[in-house]
């Protein structure tokens, strides 16, 4: 690769949360919707592209606006946002985009000769006699479509069910003609809502919204976001129509149930909501999710990670990690970007995003200001996490912080182990260096820095002395 490749894989400065990712013609495409830095509502944006050739998942080339919210007729006035898309190729080999907008629950679609855009308004998903679906009396509001293509039939899965609300039964599976628009095959539900999951396998991980579709070898995997909102959940089935059968959680945004290096029920970062799927790219398979920053929902990131398959199709949970794309650890030597830290948390860390104040994520400057992230708001007792570097004759650290404060940060490579160093940290308002001496072992390590003192101190990154 031309560089290494971190988490997120994007630039820190794009926050590009929902990515479902597609090969098409030896890139990679991701299609998420699109927050900004300091938003105060989700997806505020127009849709944007990325996309990385198959060999080189560090090489990310923004291919710009593939779709503005105000082409859709309903939206002309842009009053609403473009909520989570998925792109599938028709029968004719074109591309077709499917979208909801916020506050109507009718799938837009839209369609493009080219993966990368630009995509141009095709219609709604309609029953025959041409009502769009969501408008017919007795039909469900339309959610989150994701789609997948066999054929000349397309299957779109919809649907949102938050908890409390009976009148959401789970995620529907709605069958298309070869047009991409007319329904050949009315709604039927493929996974249950929480509040009808009892007797059916998906108790405490039901259907809550982001639905998505996936075939490895002759079976189907579908993807979604569970009532807990951080995990990615998936059940499998032999048809696309199902019936499916819940398998596990694939990843978890705040690392809960991963008991590898700490105890199950413990997170490392507070989660938030969750969207995403699974891609296979020269023969590995990732899942792709997103993770929160600036402190709150509405500035998320997109993320990946390398998942496994064991012998009968189920798929071990992935550990979160700053190296997702990299194809394995990062280099143990140089210079690295705090925005990358995977594990964040301090004495009451909350499980979900909820309250302002806790150690985040963030940057400075305005939305679209390309400026590294960094972290703020760190506080006695934080502990901020980097997974995972190849070590070799490492001879200490060094750091870069600002900020009101007088502490140390005492270097580990277990969030709970020895403590291998320390650096004073005292007040400046500028970006300082400190540094350590101590030995981290040979080997694939993570790095953590705990902080100790007073005051509130920012970090910029850190890096290796070898």
């Amino acid at each position: 690769m031309k560089k290494q490749a971190f988490n997120p894989y994007l630039p820190s400065w794009e926050y590009i949360p929902d990515g479902e990712p597609y090969v098409f013609d030896g890139r990679v495409y991701v299609y998420g919707s699109h927050d900004q830095f300091n938003g105060w509502v989700f997806c505020q944006g127009d849709y944007m592209g990325w996309s990385a050739p198959v060999e080189d998942l560090s090489d990310w080339r923004c291919e710009g606006v593939i779709y503005e919210k105000t082409q859709d007729p309903l939206n002309a006035d842009g009053a609403m946002c473009l909520y989570a898309p998925d792109v599938t190729k028709g029968p004719d080999g074109r591309y077709y985009l499917y979208y909801v907008l916020d506050k109507v629950g009718v799938v837009s679609v839209a369609v493009c000769d080219s993966p990368a855009g630009r995509y141009k308004f095709l219609g709604y998903v309609h029953y025959k006699d041409g009502t769009r679906l969501g408008d017919r009396p007795g039909d469900e509001p339309q959610f989150d479509p994701g789609v997948i293509t066999e054929g000349d039939k397309t299957f779109l899965y919809t649907g949102f069910c938050a908890r409390g609300d009976k009148s959401r039964h789970g995620a529907m599976c709605t069958v298309l003609e070869s047009d991409m628009l007319t329904i050949a095959e009315e709604p039927i539900f493929v996974a249950p809502g929480v509040e009808y999951e009892q007797g059916t396998g998906f108790e405490g991980h039901a259907y809550f919204e982001a639905a998505s579709i996936r075939k490895r070898g002759d079976t189907y995997y579908f993807v979604y976001s569970s009532t807990p909102m951080h995990e990615l959940c998936y059940a499998t089935g032999s048809d696309p129509r199902g019936p499916f059968t819940y398998g596990g959680v694939i990843v978890s945004n705040a690392d809960l149930h991963i008991d590898t290096y700490k105890p199950a029920d413990m997170h490392v970062v507070s989660g938030g909501n969750n969207h995403g799927s699974i891609v296979e790219i020269n023969g590995q398979w990732y899942i792709f999710y997103h993770r929160q920053t600036n402190g709150h929902w509405y500035s998320r990131q997109v993320c990946a990670e390398p998942i496994e398959f064991r012998e009968d199709g189920s798929i071990i949970q992935a550990e979160i990690t700053s190296c997702g794309l990299n194809g394995g650890p990062l280099k143990g030597e140089g210079w690295y970007p705090a925005y990358i830290a995977c594990h964040l948390f301090g004495k009451d860390t909350p499980l979900i995003v909820s309250r302002p104040g806790l150690p985040r994520i963030t940057q400075d400057g305005r939305d679209g200001d390309p400026i590294p992230g960094h972290i703020d708001q760190i506080a006695d007792g934080t502990t901020i996490g980097f997974k995972y570097f190849d070590c070799k004759a490492v001879k200490g650290i060094r750091i870069q912080t600002r900020g009101y404060c007088n502490g140390v940060f005492k270097v580990r490579t277990a969030w709970d182990g020895e403590n291998l160093g320390e650096i004073p940290v005292k007040n400046t308002n500028i970006w300082a260096e400190g540094s350590c001496e101590c030995q981290i072992p040979d080997g694939v390590n993570a790095i953590y820095l705990v902080y100790r003192g007073g005051g509130a101190p920012q970090l910029r990154g850190f890096g290796f002395i070898c």
